[in-house]
């Protein structure tokens, strides 16, 4: 049976898990940011505790970046030099990083958000026949109350859940043979309609990875910095 997004909801008899409370300092940045409300482009270098899960995260804004992480404040400044703006994404300082929490860096992402409901132009369908796909593996090891749908053919899946800080998180996966012809951005624009339309939805981005950045610019994203995690 197709379900709107609004009857996928209903089908699970309310919306996805609440957000969390949290006074976590990313919350009102990247909320704020969400809604185009962007921190000091002053150079500011923030050291923030570790948003768990996570044992760190480098969350970068145009000269504006947070460090969080448990680590002592001065011993993580004194890894960066303060006329270098894009020094906490640099790969000296996130090798660095991962060895003092014991942990790897993940993949340097582009943040992207959308907040507002679209208008879709395709059903989804919830898929609980996916918990083997690579990508809803992944899913499931950087989220929390992940959920997978399908389109109707089932030539591609996505995968919303709760990531950095509580926040809507979304991801896509399409067949080889499904790219290149709009069921991308169809599929996210559908899913927007999974989230209340007065939240923000996030995705992480590769920059390499130009065709899920197009789908999700067409799809009415847009990018408001980036991120590196460490699970």
């Amino acid at each position: 049976m197709l379900l709107h997004g609004a009857d996928i909801l209903a089908s699970m008899g309310s919306a996805l898990p609440p957000t969390g409370t949290t006074a976590h300092p990313l919350v009102a940045l990247l909320t704020d940011a969400a809604r185009g409300v962007f921190p000091p482009a002053d150079g500011t270098l923030a050291v923030a505790p570790a948003p768990e899960p996570y044992s760190g995260a480098v969350v970068a804004f145009t000269a504006h970046s947070v460090v969080a992480t448990d680590l002592p404040a001065d011993e993580v400044r004194a890894h960066l030099p303060d006329d270098d703006f894009g020094a906490p994404v640099s790969a000296p300082f996130l090798a660095w990083l991962g060895q003092a929490l014991h942990s790897k860096p993940g993949m340097l992402d582009a943040v992207l958000v959308h907040v507002g409901p679209g208008d879709a132009s395709i059903e989804l369908v919830p898929e609980a026949d996916a918990d083997d796909h690579a990508r809803v593996v992944r899913a499931h090891g950087q989220r929390r109350h992940v959920r997978v749908y399908a389109d109707a053919q089932h030539q591609g899946l996505v995968m919303l859940g709760r990531g950095l800080v509580d926040r809507w998180e979304l991801s896509l996966e399409l067949t080889p043979a499904a790219r290149g012809r709009g069921l991308g951005r169809a599929m996210i624009t559908a899913a927007r309609a999974l989230v209340p339309a007065d939240e923000p939805v996030f995705a992480q981005v590769s920059p390499g990875n130009a065709q899920s950045l197009r789908a999700f610019l067409a799809a009415g994203f847009r990018p408001i910095g980036s991120e590196v995690l460490f699970h």
